[in-house]
This record gives C-alpha cells, structure tokens and sequence, in this order.
C-alpha cells in the first residue's frame, strides 16, 4: 500500500520532471506545431510506449544492472548530459530559434510518429536517470512486495508525464502563435530553455551517486 506521503512525493517529482524541458517535450511541440495536433497525438503515443519499457524494465530491476556494471550507469548519464547541452546550444546558437518554432520538417506517416517518439522516450536521459535512481528510493520493503511498488510508482509517473504532455501538444500551436507575435517573449522563451537544460546537463554530469539498488 503507497502511503499518501510517498503519492505526493512520487508526483512532485513527475511533475517536475515532465515541467522540465528535454528531448520528450521538444519532439512533441515540434511535431505538433509542424504537423498539427494528430501528429502530436501519435508521437506522444509512442513515447507512451518508450515510458511502458522502462516501466517493466524498473519492475525488472534494470537498476540492479547498473549497479553491478557502474560504468554503464556512467556512460548513460554523461551522454545524456551532452546531449542537453547540445540541445541548450541549439536554443542561443547564432540563428537559432525557439522550440515553438522549428524548422520545415517533413510530413511523417503514422508509423514514423509513433517510432521516432517511442525512440525519443527511450533516449530521453531524463527519463533513464528518474527510473534508474529517483523512484527506488520511494521503494520501503516493509509495505509489501517490492515489484509491484516499483510497478506502482511508475504508473503514477507515466499517468503525470502523459496528462501534461497532452496539455502540451494541445497548445503548442496557440503558445507558437503567441510568440511569433512577440518577438522578445520568443527570445526570452529560447534563453530561459537554454538555461534550464545547461543546468539540468551539468547537474546529471557532477552527479556522484550510483544507481540505487532495492531489494526485497
């Protein structure tokens, strides 16, 4: 039984998480501002299924695997964090844009969406840092079978990822709208993102800790 504390905690920091930008919410308002809110749709389908792997994989003891090959859990996250800082470079480079507002994109099939989002999700360091050493620590032995703890706090993750991330692919063509008519509301958009992505990459890489390991 999950105690309401640990519910609470458990969707503080989902929310914090999907609030934040990164490579999930990227695709989905780029897809959704190009290619309309169907696209957006299925794109965030697939990333529902990225979500699903790791949530059997967490349930599975993916962490466990870490921990006894830390190099693994190392690679992911210094990868992870380069490439949040590719992306925070993307956004003040010279001649760069807003995330509301991406470049021609080709028009993807169904298929596509739904594959490129699942690939997205299953890349997201994001994603991979919060199942592998955030939601263990929620796990406590003493109240109950650990597995199906595990399957719980990922539920109510992927429950708040998908909520506000629909939310986003609902929006994305009014907020674009809304910012190509401010011109210094976009810019201030492309550096506020830039920012919080450096810091969420920095904080990934001087991270010390090891992925945490919770057995019954």
């Amino acid at each position: 039984m999950i105690s309401l504390s640990t519910f609470v905690a458990i969707t503080v920091v989902a929310l914090g998480m999907v609030l934040t930008p990164g490579p999930n919410m990227l695709y989905l308002i780029s897809r959704s501002v190009t290619q309309g809110r169907r696209a957006g749709l299925i794109s965030l389908a697939g990333i529902a299924a990225g979500l699903m792997v790791y949530l059997v994989a967490a349930a599975a003891g993916i962490a466990a695997i870490f921990a006894v090959v830390p190099v693994v859990y190392t690679v992911i996250k210094l990868a992870g964090a380069g490439y949040l800082l590719w992306l925070a470079w993307k956004a003040v480079r010279p001649g760069g844009g807003s995330v509301f507002a991406p470049g021609v994109l080709p028009v993807d099939p169904p298929r596509r969406l739904f594959s490129m989002g699942m690939i997205t999700s299953l890349l997201n360091p994001k994603i991979a840092i919060l199942y592998v050493s955030l939601l263990p620590q929620f796990v406590d032995p003493a109240r109950g079978d650990v597995v199906w703890q595990s399957l719980s706090f990922s539920l109510i993750q992927v429950v708040v990822s998908l909520s506000v991330n629909t939310v986003i692919v609902l929006t994305a063509g009014s907020i674009a709208s809304f910012l190509a008519r401010r011109p210094l509301w976009a810019r201030v958009q492309r550096y506020l993102m830039a920012t919080v992505l450096a810091g969420i990459a920095l904080r990934i890489a001087t991270d010390r800790s090891r992925a945490l390991v919770t057995t019954p």
